[in-house]
């Protein structure tokens, strides 16, 4: 079950639903176009309080998931702490995943 969200957060990125970076992903979840961020639990104080802390003021929904090698193989990229999938069909299927 764990490795089927891996598999769609892949797919979401090939589909270009995603957003990688800090600053992007901050970006995306102002103007409303993040639907789910995903972030490591192995990311770093700072990144995870701006991350969690813009997700709760713009109520975008986020979950702590694997540490980020594994979040990283997912999309094929390397040192990726978070990810924000843009789409809401994504979304809905990745939360579902998550359980």
């Amino acid at each position: 079950m764990k490795n089927d969200y891996l598999n769609m957060v892949g797919l979401a990125y090939r589909a270009r639903k995603c957003s990688l970076g800090e600053e992007t992903i901050v970006k995306d979840i102002q103007k409303k176009r993040a639907k789910l961020v995903l972030i490591a639990k192995d990311i770093g104080p700072q990144t995870h309080k701006k991350l969690t802390n813009k997700c709760k003021s713009y109520d975008v929904p986020y979950v702590i998931v694997d540490d980020r090698d594994t979040l990283s193989n997912a999309i094929g990229k390397s040192q990726r702490v978070a990810i924000a999938i843009l789409d809401e069909g994504f979304a809905a299927k990745i939360k579902s995943l998550l359980g």
